[in-house]
């Protein structure tokens, strides 16, 4: 059997619950922001691969060959993989910081991955993206107007007010 419980402990409230540790925000942030960037990264590699593909590559492919040193037309589909996956990256990284300037470092991660690429020739004295290579071209146009794309629908739409503690709403 337990004791009675006194008058002063039946009126003392519940315990309030702890407040979550303020650098939380920051963790996320810099982790948001290092996701993308990874993202970029491998997303802009892949796309790069996808620039080369061509028509008879999977027919290669079934006879136990490579799927880049075939013949044919090429194939366009870096373009929406590069349009689709740079708009997520941009989404990603402004949703999970909460801020419009992370769009920043995947944009221009994946800027300098591609002029890097088009400027960068092998030992063998190629470009590793030829200017007749018109999938690669289009690619590095779309890519980037789809950050650019992505950052004026930002700026079109109004910045939501957050309120404070105090209650008031706005920042100083």
């Amino acid at each position: 059997m337990t004791a009675p419980e006194t008058v002063e402990q039946q009126q003392q409230p519940a315990a309030a619950p702890r407040a979550p540790w303020h650098g939380w925000d920051t963790v996320i942030r810099v982790a948001g922001v290092v996701v993308a960037v990874i993202a970029t990264l491998v997303t802009a590699v892949f796309e790069l691969e996808l620039t080369t593909l061509r028509s008879g590559g999977v027919s290669a492919l079934m006879n136990g060959e490579s799927l880049w040193t075939s013949g044919g037309f090429l194939i366009p589909i870096a373009i929406p993989v590069a349009i689709g996956a740079n708009l997520v990256i941009a989404w990603f990284a402004v949703t999970v910081t909460g801020r419009r300037w992370a769009l920043g470092p995947p944009w221009a991660l994946w800027t300098l991955i591609m002029l890097a690429a088009a400027g960068t020739r092998t030992a063998e004295g190629d470009y590793l993206l030829s200017g007749d290579n018109w999938v690669a071209l289009v690619m590095i146009l779309t890519g980037s107007l789809a950050y650019a794309v992505y950052s004026y629908r930002m700026i079109l739409k109004p910045v939501a007010a957050k309120p404070t503690d105090s209650g008031l709403s706005g920042s100083l």
